[in-house]
Order: C-alpha cells, then structure tokens, then sequence
C-alpha cells in the first residue's frame, strides 16, 4: 500500500504531487525523472522491506504501484521467474510476464491494485483493479497526462483549480457518495474500476474495462452441504493470501457475520493469536456491537482490543475524517473507521476487512425488499430522492447487463456505485490517513466467481440474507450467532449534532459551496431538518478544507463552533 503520482510527458515533476501524499507512504519517497516522465512513490513497506522500493525496473520496463498483488508467489513459479527477479516484491512478477504477454498480463494479477506501467516496447497503461478497491486519479493537461492516488495531489502541484461541480455536490448529499467516474473537482476523473487505459502522445486511450462480476445466469440446483464445503475452500484460500506480508496483521472485528468470517479463517490459519480491534459507541440507545465481538474473540482465542466512540471524539474525528476524504463521502461509518485505524496505528500494518461480504452474498435488507411484490411492501433495491436528475444519474452508473435475476441485478448496481465510491473509498482514506493498508478478503476474484452465480435461494430465503455464509459459518463459529436478527449499522451522529444545531444553521449558510447549492436561505433548510444533518455538516467542513484551504480545527469551529 502506498501512494503513487506521476507526468507522462516532457515538462513536468512529480515530486510536488507526492510530497502531498507521503501520508500513504511513511517509509520514504522516491521520484524518478527520465525519458519524458516523472515517476513518483511514496512508499508504506509490506512485502520485501528492504528491496521493494520503487519504481520497479525488470524485462526493460517500469512500475509504480499501490496495492498488493497476492498471487505473486503463483505467477513466478508458473512463469519460472525465481531466477529472473532482483526483489522478492509483489509487483516485480508483472514486468516479466508483461515481457512476454502484453497488456494480457494484467488480466491474471489477483489482488487490489492501481499502477502505471511503462513497458520496454514503448507503450504506457494506467490500471486499476476490477473492484475499485485502490483508487487512481487522472488529469490530461496540456499535452500531459497526469495520475495521483488523491486528488489532493493535483492540488498541491496547481495541476487544477477548487473548481466544484455542483453536480457531484448533489449527488454526494443524495447518497453520501459521488457517482461514476467524474470527481467533485472538475476536469479530475477516476479511472473505473477495472479499466485499463494507454496513454499515447499525451492523451489517454481506453483500451477495456474488466469487470468484477462476469455476467452470466445463476446456477442451477447444487447441493447445499457440498456448496458449503466449496465456500469454506474458496474463503480459506482468499484469507491465505490476503495474510501475505512481511509486517504485523490483524483485523477489524465488528458483531456482523462479515467480519467473523475472516477472523474465523484468520484463527484457523494462524498458530498465534490474532490481534483484532472493535469500536463501540458510548452514548444512550446506540447500537454497540462490542459484546457480541468479545464473545467471538473469545470462542477463536483472538488478541482483542476494544476502543469506544463517544461524542468528544465525534466532533474532534469529523474535521480530520473530512481532511482525509478529498474525494468525498459522507458515509458516517467513515467516523469510527478512522478511529480504528487510529487506535490499531502502532500495532498492526496490516488489517483484514469483511467489505464485499454483503454484496457478493446478498445480504442487505433492500435486497429482501426487492424480491418481495408490491402488495407485500417490496420496491426496487434503489435510492430514492427528490431530485429526479441524480436518481437517473445512479440508474445509469448501476445499469446491470441482461440475463441477471433480480436479486443479481441490486448486487450488480452496489459493485458498480456504492462499494467503490463510499465502502472502500472510506476503508482506503481512513487507513491511509494513518499508514495502514486494509485488505478485503471477500473482494476477491476467486471468492467473486464462486458467489455472484449461486442460486437466488443460497443467497436470500425468508427474511435472511447471506444463507449459505450463516450457514458456513454455524460450523466453523457458532459463537458468531449467525442466526441472531442484526440490527442496521448507525452511528448516533443526529443526537451529537442536535444540541449544536441552532449554531450550525446560523454559520452553515456562510459557507461559500453550500450558499452555491442550497441558496440563501441555507441555514433555513439546515435547521428545519430533524434529522439528516450530517451529510451537509460534513460537506461544509469539508468545503471549507479543501476548496478553502482552511485547517482541519478551523473547518469546524468556522461551521460549529469551538468544541
């Protein structure tokens, strides 16, 4: 996991763009200049601490990357590369075999992965993994083509101005997220999941985007015990590979049958205790999953560590969740993500995460409601808003290919909007802002091709989501209660805001981005919300750090006064 920025053309330096990202690379940086390029990296040490600097050079070419690739070990052995490499980095492998194959070779890389490859036959790609689990940032600029793990980086070089789309504004304060490939920043886009683009005389080229789901009508029948016996198989290898480093690991255990999942596995496959972190919440009636996670903890004899979310640590967490999270999202799960992050820094370098499980498995409830007819309550697994124009927007970034059921269709339109412009954006910022990589077993391409063709009723049946994973998981853990009714995961950030609510309606419609989309009368429609508060809360302090240039204490005290 690291940080990478680059110039693909004569004229231009990187070192601008990466000295605003060495958050994501503590252990050093590094900034090539050669042959019209400027190659920068900022490096947190995973895999071959002392070797695995880049850029990486082998076979004539080039690599910066951020991420892991996980089955580097397969591809030297299948490649016979032991004798060829000078590192034992996870990304050397891909130079050699991209010496033989081509742009081929991306296609068998498994793992999460963003990179700028300069092949020695004169060729330049971007890429980005099929889940979006990395994020890598683009800019074509006069005569140049510039790239950033954030767009912070853009920033800091002057490559772009604070120039904000109202668009994406809307959309992030419709869904907390953005959609699509277009950024809050105009001019600065995503490179989508998956894609894979060529950079030729200073423009980019698409070449394909590989998806993380092949389209392709669920399996029929299938025994139950013997698909359970193959989820075990497929879900033991993911975490084998995923525990892949060279620096201490754990993961971040909630009450869910997610994270359980990979701690079970983790316990299995690891002679030593594992170091596993969950946060609760120190306030009346909110949802505080630290019991049901001791008692996993207890069950798999894990190392396991509790921290507590309260209100002081709301308002002093918000403006520095908002600094970290350049490319929005106003998910209120980013909150006591940073501060597990916060709380593991020192301890682990490495941390598993159960995102992905819900969607490959079918566990949300929207889904359920989605399978049910009309009469009996069910509607479209579907945001749903007055604004028309953004719900189009949505509907168009989630369109799924035909030949899916219904219920592959709602998983289709999360894996396409929702897990990479929010889930894992949040899991990427909210580490990286403390050096940390996350790791999401269940995003794998493996674990993808053995759950999304499952049968509708090995997903959902009754009022259960995720029946063959509750089912895997009541033998490997019964302590996880997989049966036991799960109650949606909230974080009590209304109680928080209420008593401060008069104040932030009276400064809130200072803010120069939430007059430009709300009007005037911002501060009004702010204090006649019961609830709902946080998402523009967040976008104010937001706004102000990152199109005003204020300081993450002073964002907030300018929005909600001094804490």
């Amino acid at each position: 996991m690291c940080g990478i920025a680059g110039i693909l053309g004569a004229g231009g330096s990187a070192r601008p763009m990466i000295e605003a990202l060495t958050h994501r690379g503590p252990n050093g940086v590094f900034v090539e200049e050669a042959d019209g390029r400027s190659l920068a990296h900022a490096r947190l040490s995973i895999i071959d601490l002392e070797g695995g600097w880049q850029p990486l050079h082998g076979a004539g070419s080039t690599v910066i990357g951020n991420g892991e690739i996980y089955n580097y070990v397969e591809l030297a052995q299948e490649f016979g590369l032991e004798g060829q490499m000078g590192t034992g980095s996870d990304f050397e492998p891909l130079l050699h075999i991209y010496a033989q194959e081509g742009a081929a070779a991306f296609n068998r890389l498994r793992g999460m992965y963003a990179f700028c490859l300069v092949g020695a036959d004169g060729r330049t790609w971007l890429v980005r993994d099929p889940f979006g689990i990395k994020p890598l940032y683009l800019l074509e600029h006069e005569g140049l083509v510039a790239f950033a793990s954030e767009p912070r980086a853009f920033l800091a070089a002057g490559l772009i101005g604070v120039e904000l789309s109202e668009d994406r504004v809307r959309e992030l304060l419709a869904f907390n997220y953005t959609l699509a490939e277009e950024t809050i920043f105009k001019g600065l886009r995503r490179l989508a999941p998956g894609e894979v683009v060529e950079v030729v005389d200073g423009r980019i080229v698409p070449r394909q985007v590989r998806p993380a789901i092949a389209a392709r009508p669920p399996a029929r029948g299938g025994d139950e015990a013997a698909l359970i016996a193959q989820l075990g198989a497929v879900l033991e290898d993911s975490v084998r590979v995923h525990q892949r480093s060279d620096v201490p690991y754990g993961l971040f255990l909630s009450g869910g049958i997610d994270s359980a999942t990979i701690a079970t596995l983790m316990a299995r496959l690891n002679a030593r205790p594992v170091t596993a972190f969950t946060c609760g919440f120190d306030a009346p009636g909110a949802r505080d999953e630290r019991g049901q996670a001791e008692r996993v903890a207890s069950a798999l004899k894990l190392d396991w560590r509790e921290t507590s979310f309260g209100e002081e640590d709301f308002w002093r967490i918000l403006p520095q969740v908002a600094w970290a999270m350049d490319d929005p999202t106003a998910d209120y799960a980013t909150l006591p993500t940073y501060k597990l992050a916060e709380a593991a820094k020192g301890t682990l370098t490495v941390v598993l995460t159960g995102e992905g499980g819900d969607e490959l498995f079918g566990g949300y409830g929207r889904y359920r409601r989605a399978l049910r007819p009309g009469w009996m309550g069910g509607r479209p697994a579907e945001p749903r808003h007055d604004d028309k124009a953004v719900v189009e927007r949505w509907r168009a970034a989630a369109q799924a290919p035909k030949g899916l059921t219904g219920l592959q269709r709602a998983q289709w339109a999360d894996i396409a909007t929702w897990l990479p412009n929010d889930l894992l954006l949040k899991l990427d910022r909210c580490l990286m802002a403390h050096g940390l990589e996350g790791r999401t077993p269940f995003l794998d391409p493996q674990v993808a091709q053995f759950a999304f063709p499952l049968p509708d009723r090995m997903k959902v049946r009754g009022r259960y989501g995720k029946w063959l994973l509750r089912k895997w998981l009541e033998q490997a853990c019964p302590a996880a209660d997989p049966w036991g009714r799960k109650k949606g995961f909230t974080v009590p950030v209304d109680a928080w805001i209420a008593p401060r609510a008069d104040e932030i309606a009276a400064r809130i419609g200072a803010v120069e981005a939430v007059r430009r989309v709300l009007g005037p009368d911002a501060g009004a429609a702010y204090k006649a919300q019961a609830t709902g508060r946080w998402p523009l809360l967040f976008f104010a302090v937001w706004s102000l750090i990152h199109l005003e240039g204020a300081a993450p204490a002073d964002a907030l005290a300018a929005v909600a006064g001094r804490p």
